[in-house]
């Protein structure tokens, strides 16, 4: 347990992931998101070929289509917006503030759970379809669940032991893994070439299907195939996650990383041609030389398209060769995947204070994400081609929300522009809206995915509401001398709610104050006045400024939670002065349930009992705890 737990990678919910990382040229960065991106060359093209059938190439066209005028174009902006790794979330968050844009930010994050645990699975899934096809592969490992759970498990070892951004791994298994593929395709289009008579028959194939040759037609139907083929979109978020690692310029500052962003952009131009030219070749080559049925559910083709057209051109010793850098590639996304998740999740989660404690710390992670791999793989039976569709929604749902973010950021800029986004996001909202209709598992397992951390993340606000929450205390000038000078007797603090700020208001409050808790005349008070402020923030840093209104002293600041400002600030107090503070309430009238609801979802509400809890989860020694005072 304590091994679990003791995790020097922890990442402190206070903060934003803006750790430092070593940088690396755009195109060695960009094969590190290519295990992700390149990967699905091993599944995308028999997947292609069962969702479209003939239609296979044309839609890989759209696809391609898509990718470089719309999905491009797009994730450059979201590079601009958010050059330190955040994506198309942070920016929605950023759009849509308070609990509006943390309730959206809690459904995108479902659906990227979706994503990349999907992804996980998807690739383990393949990699095994990999091993148990190849003729090579002993009799004991042609059980496809227990070869999947195996490779699940031990990509969970690697992240318990420990897992860091491994690109020079990653540089060469993306780089044999595509001269790989390029010598399968330009061999099977050699085929073609001698055997051209499989030209005519795909022509026939497209001509006595629905459209019968009509081009618009084609083109239609083609597009209606376009969501199944999503998979090929997947890089492009994981693209903009990986710019803390991409090198810049010289005179790049974290606040204006021009160079970070010209390079990223380089990055993702690169992965997005590089990736066009694989799909479409791939799609032609196996929808022209392998019989539909072959890459069905049983077919010797079944998620491997590629490889069993490198065993059957080139012989079992290099397809074996193809298929070790297939079940490397495919494994090494898994691996970014889950390093997307042990990223994502302390990001947001912890620092909304809808998770628990332990979300922060890597190896629990770990190991609930891969049972929840688990679990999905046994749900899905290790089946790539049933995957497929949760892997689309979840890709699809990510990029419309990506498409959505940078049409809101740019619709105050010229109306071409305005216009061309718009449109990117709604063919981003059609591809969307089709894969859901047409393959409904997707939702479902993402809204198993979202009900889960709505539900989780509301419980754990509940529970850890009593936290400090507070992570630094402030105080200008003049709020310190107001400290100090009450240091030299008893320091009482009379909490005030906001007002008018005037004079006769703290009048009347010193006053109803010495009256209510017997304070002394001739003993100084200092008036407190916290103003809620964004109750859906869980944690912040507390800002105090001290003003003078006549003759007393009143201290200001503004927190997400009134009791836990007023806690910080106490114990500030004390660690400063080295005396405990007094601080006086007056009874709060009204059903003390409305109250722990009103301060849970606004930070506002019974202030002193909560104020004492906060004090008490806080401070064991209760000597040393400062004093409340309810009167």
């Amino acid at each position: 347990g304590r091994w679990l737990f003791d995790d020097p990678a922890q990442v402190s919910h206070h903060s934003d992931l803006a750790r430092e990382h070593p940088t690396h040229p755009w195109w060695q960065v960009m094969c590190l998101t290519g295990v992700d991106y390149f990967s699905t060359l091993g599944y995308q093209p028999g997947i292609a070929i069962v969702a479209a059938g003939a239609l296979s190439p044309i839609a890989t066209v759209v696809l391609v289509i898509v990718t470089l005028f719309g999905a491009l174009p797009m994730y450059k902006r979201v590079a601009a917006e958010s050059p330190h790794g955040q994506g198309s979330i942070a920016m929605l968050e950023y759009l849509l503030p308070r609990w509006r844009g943390k309730a959206f930010v809690l459904v995108l994050l479902g659906f990227a759970a979706t994503a990349f645990v999907v992804t996980i699975t998807l690739s383990a899934a393949d990699a095994t379809a990999h091993i148990v096809e190849n003729p090579y592969a002993p009799e004991w490992m042609h059980h496809r669940l227990i070869v999947t759970f195996a490779l699940l498990l031990a990509l969970g070892a690697v992240f318990l032991k420990g897992f860091k951004e491994a690109i020079g791994l990653a540089v060469v298994i993306v780089v044999a893994y595509i001269g790989l593929n390029l010598v399968v395709i330009g061999r099977a289009f050699s085929e073609i070439v001698h055997h051209p008579e499989v030209i005519p028959n795909w022509q026939t194939a497209l001509l006595s299907g629905p459209s019968g040759g009509d081009p618009f037609l084609l083109f239609g139907l083609a597009m209606l195939a376009f969501p199944q083929l999503a998979l090929g979109l997947s890089g492009f978020e994981t693209g903009v996650a990986v710019m803390p690692l991409v090198k810049g310029d010289p005179a790049d500052t974290p606040e204006q990383p021009a160079g970070r962003i010209r390079n990223t952009r380089k990055l993702l131009a690169a992965a997005a041609i590089i990736m066009s030219f694989m799909l479409i070749g791939s799609s032609i080559v196996t929808t022209l030389l392998i019989p539909r049925e072959l890459v069905l559910e049983g077919g010797e083709a079944q998620g491997r398209a590629l490889s069993y057209l490198t065993h059957l051109y080139f012989g079992d010793t290099f397809g074996t060769l193809y298929d070790l850098s297939t079940i490397a590639i495919l494994w090494f996304a898994g691996a970014s995947a889950m390093a997307g998740l042990l990223n994502l999740v302390p990001r947001y989660l912890p620092r909304y204070g809808m998770a628990p404690e332990w979300a922060k710390v890597t190896r629990p992670l770990v190991v609930l994400l891969i049972g929840i791999t688990i679990v999905v793989t046994w749900a899905f039976n290790a089946d790539v081609e049933e995957q497929a569709g949760a892997y689309a929604t979840g890709v699809l749902v990510f990029m419309t929300s990506g498409a959505l973010a940078v049409t809101l950021v740019v619709w105050r800029e010229s109306i071409g522009r305005r216009l061309f986004f718009l449109a990117v996001a709604l063919v981003f909202v059609y591809a969307t809206a089709a894969n859901i209709y047409q393959r409904p598992e997707g939702i479902k397992i993402a809204g198993v995915f979202i009900a889960g951390i709505i539900g989780t993340s509301f419980v754990s606000r509940v529970l850890r509401s009593t936290e400090l929450r507070i992570h630094s205390v402030e105080l200008d000038d003049m709020a310190l001398q107001f400290v100090a000078e009450a240091a030299r007797g008893t320091i009482r603090i009379v909490a005030n709610r906001p007002d008018q700020g005037i004079e006769a208001e703290y009048a009347r409050k010193e006053t109803d104050s010495r009256q209510d808790h017997h304070i002394p005349a001739d003993e100084p008070i200092i008036l407190l006045e916290v103003e809620p402020g964004d109750a859906s923030e869980f944690s912040d840093k507390l800002a105090v400024r001290g003003v003078r209104v006549g003759p007393y002293r009143v201290l200001r600041c503004q927190s997400p939670a009134v009791p836990n400002a007023i806690a910080a600030l106490l114990i500030d107090i004390r660690d400063r002065s080295g005396k405990l503070p007094h601080v006086y309430f007056g009874w709060t009238e009204g059903n003390p349930i409305a109250y722990v609801l009103k301060f849970i979802a606004l930070g506002e509400g019974d202030t002193a009992p909560v104020t004492r809890e906060v004090l008490r989860q806080s401070i064991a020694d209760p000597t040393q705890r400062p004093r409340v005072h309810v009167g």
